[in-house]
């Protein structure tokens, strides 16, 4: 997806790259609220989230994080400093609430400091944030809390690393499955509508209609 990708009068999205595995951090805009959402926080996007949400004059209201992997959260207590409420599966307690834990498959000089979970998601449950719906959806298998996010107003879903272009998540990882995995995808991911857009947390976005048919490990 392109940095200001999707344009509908005040709403914008913009995808934030960052951290040492190029991990994909979201942040949607409501430039009439003045509110922005952000979906993860890999380590070093947060000046990049200070400078979008300076530049349109913003306020972040809520961070979505999609599973709790140390690149997907490693900015997560920086960017609740900021004001943020912060949503996430308790899959992943563990790691939200003890991120070193995950020290052997991080950089040798990172230091995650926790963040402060505000709300743990069931899964399965519809939120309303900056007055437009987004459906959680269960997606474990890549790692035991990953959920996705749909905004079904804006056609898109934010599914972490639960599917990629062509490729779906690692499953060699603790709490990581396969056969689960397999699942999710079949059963939450293929079954959103086909031109909805899959944002990933890696890589570039793609569609549910183009991993049906291509996707070479789970086809629909």
């Amino acid at each position: 997806m392109d940095s200001e990708a999707s344009q509908d009068q005040q709403k914008i999205l913009q995808v934030l790259p960052a951290g040492p595995l190029e991990t994909n951090a979201y942040i949607f805009i409501d430039k009439t609220r003045e509110e922005a959402l952000l979906i993860d926080a890999p380590p070093g996007v947060f000046p990049m989230v200070q400078s979008v949400l300076k530049e349109h004059g913003c306020k972040l209201v809520a961070l979505l994080l999609t599973h709790g992997h140390w690149d997907h959260i490693g900015d997560a207590k920086a960017i609740q400093d900021l004001g943020a409420e912060v949503y996430a599966h308790p899959g992943d307690r563990n790691w939200y609430e003890n991120p070193m834990t995950m020290a052997v498959a991080m950089p040798q000089d990172l230091v995650i400091e926790p963040a402060k979970i505000t709300h743990w998601l069931k899964g399965d449950e519809t939120l309303n944030l900056l007055g437009t719906s987004v459906e959680v959806r269960p997606v474990p298998g890549h790692a035991p809390g990953n959920v996705l996010f749909y905004f079904p107003e804006h056609h898109c879903a934010f599914v972490g690393d639960a599917i990629f272009a062509g490729s779906i998540g690692r499953t060699d990882l603790p709490g990581g499955s396969f056969e689960e995995l397999e699942a999710s995808i079949k059963t939450q991911i293929y079954t959103l509508p086909e031109d909805v857009i899959l944002l990933s947390g890696h890589g570039p976005e793609t569609s549910v209609a183009q991993e049906k048919a291509y996707n070479p490990f789970v086809q629909g």
